[in-house]
């Protein structure tokens, strides 16, 4: 049995020329309707298993009423639509739609959505048969393997178990989480599990390059194709072939970048500049600690991109959310450090541990990392008795000594700007910045850095 759809557009040369592109696709279309009220009606004759679906239609009832209606009836949609307003965004996204076609949209767009939706109809359909078979006995599974991961909290394990699924696939995956929160580790991971594991995985973070090399970065260039090309380049996908790529902070990308990128994944194409076209077999794995969603309303993030890399969503919980794994975290940091610096510490002091179990941690796993590091640094015994947590956020209970001494106001000062760089994972400029967050201009703190004697 084919697979029928039901378009719901209420242009006449735009539903015709989407009948024939899914029909020529294999598809079977059971009808189009213009209004509401004519879908409603079609459906009562004909249950369809997708709607592509205009949100402005004939009559007073919008596309998105239908997915209302739609929902109820359990039945998948994809919008249709050329307005991307954040109104319009805001009162789409509620209804949670499996895809959203932005027009015009080319017969290898619509395909490709059409693929995505299809996928997520399948995985969500299939978390709903595992739900229900929980109550029955069934054979106890080993935990999911992980390579670079330490963690036993339940939030976490379900990452891990979300990971251990779609490194199987070969679809592509979206990472959300705060700064610090181990996205790349688990990019690596998913890599690392999946039937690339032997070919390469290459990281990129695209809020550290100038707009102006980013295209160069990811798609390469020919030899005198611009100013200053002295010789060929090859590109960070066409590097990754076979492999992996990993795009972290992916909200960063310029729009027109975007849009070539946007190419790359359905067209599985690259094109260095001045260059000609090549074939990729490329997995693609990104990563934000952005909201997308907000991007969009703003702008600044293109809508079909998004469903294009939201097909598998894992959110990473940050480190406060995470108190059962502070502690084998520190213990990891703290052998690691010791070893590598051939120094005797084996771990941590009870106080030292409460001290740990407070803190907030607003740079989540990358803070902790770096204050192990220096906790070792600074150790003089076997066992670490005092952390050097960050003076940027501490926990309102935290005890202070008030015996300690007194700091200067360079030794305090240099302790807040390394506090705010650890935040940001190291990144000067931008919205996400430190010297965003410590209202300076980036000039100035690159300068207060030198004179304090402040590197990475």
């Amino acid at each position: 049995m084919k697979f029928k759809i039901l378009i719901v557009e209420d242009q006449f040369i735009e539903a015709n020329n989407l009948k024939m592109i899914l029909e020529n696709a294999g598809y079977e279309v059971c009808g189009i309707a213009a209004s509401v009220v004519d879908a409603l009606h079609l459906m009562e004759h004909n249950t369809p298993h997708m709607v592509m679906l205009d949100i402005h239609l004939r009559g007073p009832l919008s596309g998105i009423d239908l997915a209302d209606k739609l929902i109820r009836r359990n039945i998948a949609f994809v919008y249709l639509s050329a307005n991307s307003n954040r109104q319009t965004l805001d009162a789409a996204k509620v209804t949670r739609p499996y895809g959203f076609l932005v027009k015009p949209f080319r017969e290898r767009d619509v395909l490709i959505m059409l693929e995505v939706a299809l996928y997520r109809c399948r995985t969500e359909q299939q978390g709903i048969v595992k739900t229900e078979q929980q109550g029955q006995p069934k054979k106890k599974e080993s935990s999911p393997p992980a390579i670079n991961i330490i963690g036993q909290s339940k939030v976490f394990l379900d990452v891990l178990e979300q990971v251990k699924i779609v490194a199987e696939s070969e679809t592509s995956v979206l990472i959300l989480g705060e700064t610090g929160t181990g996205k790349e580790v688990i990019a690596r991971d998913t890599h690392q599990l999946s039937e690339r594991r032997n070919k390469p995985f290459i990281a990129l973070n695209c809020a550290a390059l100038p707009p102006n090399l980013i295209e160069s970065e990811l798609f390469g260039h020919e030899k005198g194709s611009f100013t200053g090309a002295l010789e060929k380049r090859v590109g960070k996908f066409e590097q990754a072939n076979g492999g992996t790529i990993f795009l972290d902070e992916i909200g960063e990308l310029p729009l027109d970048l975007q849009s070539k990128f946007l190419r790359v994944l359905q067209e599985r194409e690259i094109e260095p500049i001045g260059g000609t076209r090549k074939t990729i077999d490329v997995r693609v794995i990104a990563a934000t600690n952005r909201n997308l969603e907000q991007e969009m309303s703003n702008g600044r993030f293109r809508m079909d991109l998004f469903y294009r890399l939201n097909v598998f969503p894992i959110s990473l919980p940050p480190l406060r959310e995470r108190k059962e794994d502070i502690l084998l975290l520190a213990d990891f940091f703290i052998g690691m450090f010791a070893n590598r610096m051939n120094k005797p510490v084996k771990g941590l002091s009870e106080a030292a541990k409460s001290v740990l179990l407070q803190y907030t941690w607003p740079g989540n796993i990358r803070e902790l990392e770096n204050i192990m590091e220096r906790s070792v640094i600074l150790s003089k015994s076997g066992q670490i008795h005092e952390v050097p947590l960050s003076t940027l956020q501490r926990s309102s209970d935290e005890p202070v000594s008030i015996g300690a001494p007194v700091k200067t106001i360079t030794e305090n000062q240099k302790e807040h700007i390394l506090a705010a760089l650890e935040k940001c994972g190291w990144r000067l400029h931008g919205a996400a910045g430190a010297a965003k967050m410590l209202d300076i201009n980036p000039s100035t703190l690159l300068s207060r850095m030198k004179k304090l004697g402040i590197k990475r």
